[in-house]
C-alpha cells in the first residue's frame, strides 16, 4: 500500500463518519480511496481501475470528467461561484428553470424551487402541499399517503414518508402523519375520512429504488393520477432516482404521460457533478402563495440556485441533445435486458432480476454485500440493497462496458 493511501485511510478511520455504514465494520476493513474518474470508470489511490456500476450512488449521468460539464463549471467560476438567491436572481438559475419547465406542456409545471438534494426537494414539496391547503381553506388536510417500502430521503419530513423500517422507524413518531398503502387496491379502500385529511400522495414513479429495485405495474401511475384528480389530492412524484434518462425517457412520468402537481428532482440534475435539487410545481399551486407577506413560502437554503450547479445542469441538458443520449440509450437498454436474462438463467445464485430502463436489481442468494465485494475484484464497483445488487451505470456506458459489468456479477456470484 502506498504511503499516501495509508495516511488517507488512517485519517478517515480516525475522523470520518460515513452514511448508511455500520462504522464498526468500516473501521475493521480496508476502504478504497477513489481519486480519479474518466467516462464510466473510476481509479483508486493504488492505481486500480473500476467500472462505476452504480453511477457514484445513482448521480452520474454522462460519465466522469466530461469535457462539456467541466468547461461549464470553469466558465461560471470565471464569473462568480455563488450569489445569494434570497432577494436576487442569477442568469443560470433563470435559464435552468426555463429549461426544466420546458419539458412539460404549457400551463402545467411552471415554477421551480431550487434546493440542495433529494431529501430537501421532497421536504419543499411537503411543506408547499401543507401550506397550500392552509391558504386555500382546507387546513385540516395535513396528512400524506405513501407506499410500503418507499424511500424519499432522510430529513425529518421526508423520512416520515419512508416505508423502510431500518431507516425510518426510530424517527417516525417525530414526523408528519402518513398513511401507507401497498398499491392501488389498498388506496381505493382507504376510509373516506383518511382521504379527506390528505394533502398529497407521494410515489417513486415506475420503480421503487431502495425497495430492491421493484417496478410498479404498467399503467399504475396513470391510475394514481386519476385517483388523485377524483379526490382532490395532489400528486407528488419523487424522480430523484428516475429522472434524467434512467428509465429511457427524460422523466419516468413521461412513459405514462402523467403530469404531477409536484415533481422532485436531484441526483442526475447536474450530471452528478454538484449537489443540487429542484422542486417543480404547477401554476395553481404557486398562485396560492401570492398576496400578503404571510402567504410567502418561507423556506430556503444558503446555496439555493448556486450558479455553479445551475451552469453544469444546463450543460448536462445540452449533452442530452448534442450527444443524442436518449436515442443512443435504447439499444443499451435492450442489451441490458438480454444480458440480465442470460445471467438469471445461467447463474444459480441469481434468484431474480428486475429492470426498468437502464436500472437493474439483481437478487442473489447468500448476501449481496459479499457478491459486491467479489465483483470489485473483477473491476466493478456497486452496492447492494439487502440481497439485491444494484446495476445503474452512467448513461454513457458502452455495450462492451455493460457486458463487462454483467460478467463481473456472474463471476462474483458463481
Amino acid at each position: 500500500m502506498r504511503d499516501d493511501t495509508r495516511r488517507w485511510i488512517e485519517a478517515d478511520k480516525a475522523h470520518c463518519w460515513h452514511p448508511f455504514t455500520p462504522q464498526q465494520a468500516w473501521t475493521d476493513g480496508e476502504p478504497l480511496v477513489l481519486v480519479r474518474g474518466e467516462g464510466a470508470w473510476l481509479w483508486d489511490s493504488e492505481g486500480r481501475k473500476y467500472l462505476d456500476g452504480n453511477s457514484s450512488i445513482w448521480t452520474n449521468i454522462h460519465g466522469h470528467n466530461h469535457p462539456a460539464l467541466n468547461a461549464a463549471i470553469t466558465r461560471q467560476l470565471g464569473e462568480v461561484a455563488h450569489t445569494s438567491y434570497l432577494g436576487f436572481a442569477n442568469p443560470r438559475a433563470s435559464e435552468l428553470a426555463e429549461r426544466l419547465c420546458g419539458f412539460f406542456p404549457a400551463g402545467t409545471l411552471e415554477r421551480v424551487f431550487f434546493s440542495d438534494d433529494g431529501s430537501t426537494a421532497i421536504e419543499c414539496a411537503m411543506k408547499m402541499a401543507i401550506q397550500y391547503r392552509q391558504q386555500t381553506g382546507e387546513p385540516e388536510r395535513t396528512g400524506f399517503i405513501a407506499f410500503d417500502q418507499a424511500y424519499h430521503g432522510d430529513t425529518m419530513g421526508a423520512a416520515s414518508l419512508g416505508g423502510v423500517s431500518r431507516f425510518h422507524d426510530r424517527f417516525r413518531r417525530h414526523g408528519v402523519p402518513v398513511t401507507f398503502v401497498s398499491g392501488m387496491g389498498a388506496l381505493r379502500h382507504l376510509p373516506a375520512e383518511a382521504v379527506r385529511s390528505t394533502a398529497a400522495v407521494v410515489i417513486e414513479p415506475l420503480i421503487q429504488g431502495v425497495n430492491e429495485m421493484r417496478p410498479w405495474p404498467a399503467g399504475m401511475l396513470r391510475e394514481l393520477r386519476a385517483w388523485c384528480d377524483a379526490h382532490d389530492v395532489h400528486l407528488m412524484l419523487d424522480e430523484v432516482m428516475t429522472g434524467f434518462g434512467r428509465t429511457g425517457k427524460m422523466f419516468a412520468c413521461q412513459h405514462e404521460e402523467v403530469i404531477p402537481d409536484f415533481l422532485c428532482l436531484a441526483k442526475g440534475l447536474t450530471g452528478g457533478y454538484m449537489p443540487m435539487a429542484a422542486t417543480l410545481a404547477t401554476a395553481a399551486v404557486y398562485d396560492a402563495f401570492l398576496g400578503a407577506d404571510d402567504r410567502a413560502f418561507y423556506y430556503g437554503h444558503s446555496y439555493t440556485a448556486n450558479p455553479l450547479g445551475c451552469a453544469v445542469a444546463l450543460a448536462s441538458l445540452d449533452v442530452f441533445e448534442e450527444e443524442r443520449v436518449l436515442e443512443r440509450l435504447r439499444p443499451k437498454i435492450a442489451l441490458m435486458a438480454e444480458l440480465l436474462d442470460e445471467l438469471r438463467t445461467t447463474t444459480p445464485r441469481v434468484r431474480a432480476v428486475r429492470q426498468c430502463g437502464f436500472v437493474a436489481g439483481i437478487e442473489v442468494d447468500g448476501g449481496g454485500a459479499q457478491v459486491c465485494l467479489a465483483a470489485r475484484e473483477q473491476g466493478l464497483l456497486t452496492r447492494p440493497i439487502r440481497d439485491t445488487i444494484v446495476l445503474m451505470p452512467p448513461l454513457c456506458t458502452t455495450e462492451d462496458e455493460l457486458r463487462l459489468a454483467i460478467r463481473a456479477i456472474a463471476m462474483a456470484a458463481g
